[in-house]
């Protein structure tokens, strides 16, 4: 299997994990035309909105991308038109970061799985039109880390009418 594939399977792990542990559902979707891998649905919701969903974009990296308080990830023009438009399912970015040995991504035992090593959201509703031809590279804050109460959140925002 390609180094690529391996990642984009790991994206999607990681997000699996994390939406099992908050009590949400994940769906693939059949084909990824609009820059959406996965959608997360909850069962319920406490707002206005039934059933809240948020699409997500899922990227994965071993590259240095880490800048101070951000990471900084050049996205296709295409994933970033597709994210910034005014959807009805609020949709997000989602960049795990990886370390660049493979062997290093998985830690297991009889006491833990330990997955590495991060991963970051943001939503690009709204952001401006780029003039770039290939990539816009986006500024994800590490104080956005995609995390069990992060997606609570998200999700909760969601049903009440809200963004993530």
């Amino acid at each position: 299997m390609e180094l690529n594939q391996q990642k984009e399977l790991f994206s999607k792990a990681y997000v699996r994990a994390v939406a099992a542990v908050a009590g949400f559902s994940i769906d693939l979707l059949e084909l990824d035309f609009d820059s959406i891998d996965l959608q997360i649905t909850a069962a319920s919701g406490d707002g206005s909105v039934y059933f809240p969903e948020l699409k997500l974009q899922l990227k994965c990296t071993s590259r240095d991308v880490i800048d101070g308080d951000y990471i900084r990830y050049p996205l296709k023009v295409k994933n970033y038109n597709d994210l910034r438009r005014n959807a009805l399912v609020p949709r997000i970015l989602v960049v795990v970061l990886v370390p660049e040995n493979l062997e290093d991504w998985l830690q297991q035992s009889e006491a833990e799985l330990c997955m590495r090593n991060c991963a970051y959201w943001m939503s690009l509703r709204g952001q401006t039109e780029t003039q770039n031809i290939a990539n816009v590279t986006v500024s994800l804050p590490r104080s956005n880390q995609f995390t069990v109460e992060a997606l609570k959140s998200m999700i909760q925002r969601i049903s009440e009418g809200s963004l993530p």
